[in-house]
């Protein structure tokens, strides 16, 4: 094989496309000193020197929010409630009603041929806080008749009186005290034609 090597400018530049540029370097690197300056510099600011806290601040400790509790009720009734029919009376006085009113029940529990068996009589005076709920959770309601106990108090939407209206399984009646509901002939009328459509259905 010849000779590869070659100087010819011309063969050079066949396979050197790009500039190329000799410099000669005479120069050495000298010794450089660094500069120092003297600068007084006085100020009236205070010298502020950097504090780092060796404590974490302390953060407020939360509490996780507790799950509502459900109240634990004890309803005392009368009666043994085999038929999930609860009624509601509000005497702050007397067990049941007065004479009269508790006259006017016997009535008409009788007229709707429930026995003591059938339904669960609460004084709600005694419970002032039970929702419908509440009360629903201990006596499984299939009926519910109110006398002086509103919706609204039991934390249902405002029903008409002495009508029946429908919450899922439940049929309900609201009126007013039995002590009042007897002296109100009018209204113990609209009351009856309600009862008599229990009696019939």
């Amino acid at each position: 094989m010849a000779n590869q090597l070659t100087s010819n400018a011309e063969a050079l530049r066949l396979f050197f496309t790009e500039d190329v540029y000799l410099v000669k370097d005479d120069s050495q690197n000298a010794l450089i000193e660094p500069i120092t300056v003297n600068v007084d510099l006085q100020s009236d600011m205070p010298v502020v020197q950097p504090h780092f806290a060796h404590e974490t601040p302390s953060l407020p400790i939360l509490e996780e929010p507790q799950p509502k509790m459900q109240k634990e009720w004890n309803f005392e009734f009368l009666g043994k409630n085999q038929k999930g029919i609860l009624i509601l009376v509000n005497d702050a006085i007397n067990k049941v009603s007065s004479p009269q009113g508790t006259e006017l029940l016997r009535k008409l529990v009788k007229a709707i041929e429930l026995t003591n068996n059938d339904f669960a009589l609460v004084n709600y005076a005694n419970y002032l806080d039970a929702t419908f709920d509440d009360l629903n959770g201990v006596f499984s309601c299939q009926l519910l008749i109110s006398f002086g106990v509103g919706a609204k108090t039991l934390g249902l939407a405002e029903q008409g009186l002495h009508q029946m209206s429908i919450l899922g399984p439940t049929r309900m009646i609201f009126t007013t005290n039995l002590h009042d509901l007897d002296a109100d002939q009018a209204s113990k009328k609209l009351l009856w034609a309600t009862l008599q459509q229990l009696k019939n259905g």
